[in-house]
């Protein structure tokens, strides 16, 4: 499966599980998300945006890396020309690195609908800023490997049918959720956690031990 990794304009702390999520992976930085790439060690095949926040001066390293520029006035974010860009490129499995944080709320919550509509394509999509993470849960079954002890949050972005929650301190069977129900905050995860969904769609949201 072919993955690539973008670099968003968010926050993100380097772990081992961050490196070994994006190991192999294809890279594309966002405008700022170029830092994110420097602290990694890692040479983007390509850095695109309006660049209003990857500053003046480039690492070296990043010279000779090819570069798109879109003028500020457009209708989509940096982030979202990089998927684009990643999907043209035949990417797979996509990682967004920085997806939450920094200083525009409103990129965290577009990130989040992003990948909702990445994975309806069926494209499995991590975001990520090495602190936490979020899946996108769709109809069907859904298995995480997380570290025992993680607390997680299901947030549904629609009335839920038949939510099923396993390899958790506090399980679910068959559970009906309208939209904003709190029965599936602040949960804790035995290690692999098993979601499954009748109907509906939402994101988990990994809180790590780090």
């Amino acid at each position: 499966m072919k993955l690539f990794t973008i670099f968003l304009d968010g926050t993100l702390t380097p772990s081992a599980r961050l490196r070994q999520q994006i190991a192999g992976s294809i890279c594309i930085a966002a405008d700022g998300g170029i830092r994110h790439a420097a602290r990694l060690g890692l040479q983007p095949e390509l850095w695109l945006g309006d660049f209003d926040s990857a500053g003046p001066a480039v690492p070296e390293q990043f010279h000779s890396v090819p570069r798109q520029y879109f003028p500020p006035d457009k209708d989509k974010t940096d982030g979202a020309l990089a998927i684009e860009a990643a999907l043209k490129r035949g990417a797979q499995k996509l990682v967004l690195c920085g997806a939450f944080g920094g200083e525009r709320l409103d990129h965290s919550l577009l990130h989040i609908t992003l990948a909702i509509a990445l994975a309806k394509k069926n494209i499995p999509c991590l975001l990520t800023n090495g602190e936490t993470e979020g899946y996108p849960l769709l109809k069907g079954d859904t298995h995480l490997d997380l570290p025992p002890g993680t607390m997680f949050s299901l947030i549904g972005l629609s009335a839920i049918k038949g939510l099923t929650i396993r390899g958790a301190r506090w399980n679910l069977e068959n559970h009906n959720a309208r939209l904003g129900s709190l029965h599936a905050l602040s949960n804790e995860s035995c290690g692999r956690v098993h979601i499954s969904l009748r109907a509906g769609y939402g994101i988990l949201l990994a809180k790590l031990n780090l």
